[in-house]
């Protein structure tokens, strides 16, 4: 951006902060204090929220694509690219074509030229599908393999796709029991700690849950941990993992797919992951 003048001053957002030089041109190492409410730089700090707020908006948006399966337009891509915002949140992503095989890395979008990627051989070739997808990566049969290509590629992705982590469902699971016990037990203090925890986590907590809510073969899935739902201020613990569908019916893990159950278990083990530790190993 270019410098807007304030009183003798002129101010300008630098990397999303405010910052300021003298009239003969210094750049000073802070905004001088009697600026504080000059209009020029209230209304740039205000900018500077609304720019973190949206950068944040893109990311947990292409972040839902990929966790609810969402397919978008070709359009869409190619005409939110030119946003910074959007493009830090796109790039590198793993895309696949119309087969539903990895096309590659996105590196470009262009209404006429279609997708611009480097591909699994480090070529960089152009695809034009109508709707683009971004899979989850629990789905890619060869993501050891990507995430070697990608740490070879200098790939640094803005939304957690190749390194974000996953679990499988194990083959010799107990099919008939409808909860995963794996991460209930983990104790906290007080309730309002492991509410705050789930929120931080960007999960919602409606009636003693912390909720994932999530979408895939066509169908709404919730993943659902207990935290407890009374005195914020009693001690409690983390609960089973439960999966529900729309009609708020328990499936069992035989009815849940793949990225129901890999986001469901990363729901679980990153709330169990803020328990009182000290308190266990006093108990050990």
């Amino acid at each position: 951006m270019g410098w807007v003048t304030a009183g003798d001053y002129e101010v300008a957002l630098d990397a999303g902060k405010v910052v300021c030089r003298n009239a003969a041109g210094r750049r000073l190492k802070s905004v001088p204090a009697k600026l504080a409410d000059d209009p020029a730089v209230v209304g740039l700090r205000q900018l500077a929220e609304w720019l973190e707020r949206h950068e944040r908006r893109c990311l947990t948006d292409v972040e839902r694509w990929m966790v609810r399966s969402l397919p978008v337009p070709l359009t869409v891509i190619a005409r939110v690219w030119p946003d910074p915002a959007w493009q830090n949140a796109l790039r590198d992503l793993v895309v696949t074509g119309p087969d539903g095989a990895v096309a590659g890395f996105l590196r470009d979008a262009d209404l006429e030229r279609g997708l611009g990627l480097v591909d699994l051989d480090g070529d960089t070739v152009r695809i034009s599908p109508e709707l683009v997808s971004v899979p989850h990566p629990v789905l890619l049969d060869d993501l050891e393999e990507l995430r070697e290509f990608a740490v070879e590629l200098g790939v640094e992705q803005r939304a957690q796709q190749l390194f974000r982590e996953v679990w499988h469902r194990p083959d010799d699971l107990d099919t008939e029991s409808a909860v995963v016990q794996d991460y209930a037990g983990g104790v906290f203090k007080e309730l309002r700690f492991l509410h705050g925890r789930a929120t931080q986590l960007g999960y919602r907590v409606r009636g003693g849950d912390a909720v994932c809510s999530l979408r895939e073969d066509g169908r709404a899935i919730e993943a659902r941990v207990w935290i407890g739902d009374y005195d914020t201020y009693m001690e409690t613990e983390t609960g089973p993992l439960t999966w529900t569908d729309a009609g708020g019916r328990v499936l069992k893990p035989g009815q849940v797919g793949p990225v129901a159950w890999s986001e469901g278990m990363r729901m679980a083990a990153a709330l169990y992951a803020g328990r009182d530790i000290e308190d266990e190993e006093k108990a050990a």
